[in-house]
């Protein structure tokens, strides 16, 4: 998970499929609930002086992560109690809270956002953090995840919803930063895509994403229907053909017949 510190403005997700319509703006409103990063949270680590794999193995069987806090002119190798991390991590804000760190032994507060952390591959356990100390009254660039609200009307005869964009790019206040952007698609049919730019704008958030490009969500036939309909199509497609081809048969022995009946009676005219 990475928060980053420039704005990387994807070209946007295209979804090549004709049978696809974008949604109408005429529909139902989109319902944007976001809730906002606002909560700081105090996390005293302590600077490490111990660098290297093996030392920092060692932390970590002693319940201790390693991690880097970055400033603007420094960047201070720091350690904190996994158990602390844990709980500032799974609180309300989530990954998205302003973290108030102080070093042991200081009083100066560091305000700081969770720029990266990375995980055991097996444990599933954090194994290293980065932070990064932000200014309160500057705006940072972050990427907020995005969760669909409700079951899509289209959903309900048969097609199927799919979420394209996992995360957007945003532009805010370290404390305007949304947790997450939940999008209600119950009003969404078949043939539905809902971009970006069908999404109400949030209060002091900027969206960095191309608004046009980037696909949210799309409401689709599934892929076994559309073959099992084509391969439906063909067959009748085939059937006429034959249809055809057998008519068209029937009517040219028809007029064999009707021209040896013809033949017979100019034949049986001559003779007498």
């Amino acid at each position: 998970m990475r928060i980053p510190d420039r704005a990387k403005i994807p070209e946007g997700v295209r979804f090549a499929a004709a049978s696809l319509r974008r949604l109408r703006p005429s529909s139902a409103p989109w319902l944007q609930s976001a809730a906002v990063s606002g909560d700081r949270l105090k996390l005293e680590v302590r600077e490490r002086e111990e660098i290297g794999s093996r030392r920092t193995r060692r932390l970590r069987a002693q319940g201790l992560i390693p991690g880097v806090l970055y400033g603007k002119d420094h960047a201070r190798p720091i350690v904190v109690p996994e158990r602390e991390l844990r709980s500032v991590m799974t609180g309300p804000s989530g990954l998205h809270a302003i973290l108030d760190v102080v070093i042991e032994g200081q009083k100066t507060v560091h305000p700081s956002i969770l720029a990266e952390y990375q995980q055991d591959p097996i444990r599933g356990t954090i194994s290293h953090i980065d932070l990064r100390e932000v200014r309160l009254d500057q705006p940072i660039h972050a990427s907020v995840v995005v969760q669909l609200v409700g079951e899509p009307a289209g959903v309900k005869t048969g097609g199927m919803l799919s979420l394209v964009a996992r995360e957007i790019h945003v532009e805010a206040l370290p404390a305007d930063v949304p947790e997450h952007i939940e999008i209600d698609v119950t009003h969404m049919e078949v043939g539905d895509v809902l971009r970006l730019a069908d999404m109400p704008a949030i209060e002091n958030v900027t969206l960095l994403d191309d608004p046009h490009e980037t696909v949210i969500a799309t409401v689709s036939v599934p892929r076994g229907f559309t073959e099992l309909e084509e391969a439906e199509a063909a067959e009748a497609a085939e059937a006429a053909a034959e249809a055809a081809e057998a008519a068209e048969g029937e009517e040219g022995a028809a007029e064999d017949a009707s021209a040896d009946a013809a033949d017979a009676g100019e034949s049986t005219e001559s003779e007498e």
